[in-house]
This record gives C-alpha cells, structure tokens and sequence, in this order.
C-alpha cells in the first residue's frame, strides 16, 4: 500500500497552472488594441479623427490606463468604438474588461433618474401638447375670421352700388380671394416651440443607446440607457449638451427639427445645441 498523494490528487493543480499561463499568454486590451491599430498601418492620430475619441485617451487606454475614460460606462464605449476602428470583435474586451473591473457597471440609481424625469419631461410634455394645439386653434380661428370677414366686406360693397341680390351671381362681383391653405400640424409644431430656449429630442429608433445630458451649467439631467423605442427630451435656457453611447441608433431632434447628421453604428457622439440649432439654412 503506497502512502502520499495520488496523480488524480496533482491534477487540480496542474489544471490551475495551465489557467494561470493561459491567462499570462493572453494579452491586456490595451496591448490587443495596440496590435491590431499596427496591423492595420494606422496611427494613434487617424483613431482619433476616425472616432472622435481624443488621442490622449487613446494613448492611456493601449496603456491599459482607464482613468481618463471618466468612468466604466465611458470605458466600455471607447473600448468598443477603438475595437471597431481597428477591425477586431469588441465582445471578448469587454468581457475581459468586466473580468478586471468588477463586471457590468453599476446601473444608474433610481433616485437621479426619476428626479430628471419629475423635473424635467414631465414637466414640458404638457406645456408643449398645449402650445401645439393652441397654435392649431389659433390657425383655424384665423381662416375662419378671414373667411367671414371678406363676406362682410364683399355684401357691403354690393350694398353701396345699388346692386340688387340677382346681381350677386354675375361673374364681376366674385373677386374674393381663396384662403391661405391650414399648415400641416407638423408646421405649427415647429412654430410653436419656446424660442427662449433649446429643446432637444433623442429617440432610439435603431437599437438601444447610453445617453449622457448636461445643462448650459455643467449639470447632469440624464445618465443612462435608451432602449430600442424609448424617447427622451431635454430643455435649458441656452444650451444643451450631450453624449451618444451609440450614435447610429439615435434620431435627433433641435428645436422641432431633425438633424440630419450621418452617425454611424457604434460611434461615440459629443454634441451641444443652443437656441439658434439648427442653423437656417
């Protein structure tokens, strides 16, 4: 009878050390991104102007430096926009990230998210309908007083030359001019937004998105995710920032109007409106 350990209880610890050298032989993200920007012949200046993320980030992040991203939410969006710029499949370094960094970020506290939407959407939903349709009446009022004052004005004109009520059928005395057509509801919408201030729109029509949105003093009003079909609105005296997780999926609207900007699938946007969005023209 042999006394001491059995190869079956070796084993495990052979298996962990072919884990541990799997592990050493694998290479950190940033060196995986470095690599693969080499590869493709392209500098740290053409990620940059390709992706619109600053080249000191793109440095620290094939350093495996993470802190100037902002945050892990930031992180993850400039691991996936460079992965895609140098043609590599960003899932694996985002796992391998959430592996290093304590898995999926946090999602955003209840709290903030439903203080934004008390004080901000809801409170313009209502304001915006009204105006809407205020201006709809307003429209339709008009038409309508003009339409009756130009009978008015067609019978006394009849009434001082004498003309009798057969005369009302010659071809001479209809010289009324037809109505303005009603404008599309569409129309009034525009002309009724706040022209004191910029109103913003995102809608998530292709896919889901992460949405940062400042005021013109720096404070956040909204920090998290869109889903397919959700929609938000942002409203500031003067200005509006903001900051697309993944632009390509996102509609824009500024001051009742469409931008028409060609974001692409993936990419990271910083974009700010003010009242005079979109320029005229």
């Amino acid at each position: 009878m042999s006394i001491g350990n059995s190869p079956e209880d070796e084993r495990p610890f052979e298996d962990e050390r072919v884990e541990e050298d799997r592990e050493e032989a694998r290479p950190s993200i940033g060196r995986a991104l470095q690599q693969a920007r080499i590869a493709a012949g392209l500098t740290v200046d053409d990620i940059s102007s390709a992706t619109r993320v600053r080249m000191n980030i793109v440095h620290a992040i094939e350093a495996d430096d993470f802190t100037a991203c902002g945050g892990d939410v930031y992180a993850r969006g400039h691991i996936r926009t460079l992965a895609k710029a140098v043609h590599l499949d960003p899932a694996p370094l985002l796992a391998q990230y959430g592996d290093e960094h304590g898995g999926r970020p946090a999602p955003t506290p209840a709290a903030p998210l439903f203080e934004a939407e008390r004080i901000r959407p809801e409170r313009r939903g209502p304001n915006w309908t009204a105006a809407m349709v205020a201006a709809i009446v307003a429209v339709i009022g008009f038409v309508g007083f003009t339409m009756f004052q130009g009978d008015d004005d067609a019978n006394e004109a009849n009434v001082a030359e004498g003309s009798t009520p057969g005369d009302s059928a010659s071809p001479t005395t209809k010289t009324k001019k037809p109505a303005d057509p009603e404008p599309e509801p569409s129309d009034s919408a525009i002309a009724a937004a706040p022209q004191d201030k910029v109103t913003v729109q995102v809608a998530a029509v292709d896919g889901r998105s992460w949405i940062a949105a400042k005021d013109h003093n720096g404070r956040m009003i909204f920090d998290g995710v869109l889903k397919q079909g959700d929609t938000k609105t942002f409203q500031d005296s003067s200005k509006v920032q903001l900051v697309l997780g993944d632009a390509g999926a996102i509609d824009l609207f500024v001051n009742g109007k469409k931008i028409k900007d060609d974001f692409q699938p993936g990419a990271v946007e910083r974009l700010t409106y003010t009242k005079g969005d979109p320029e005229a023209g």
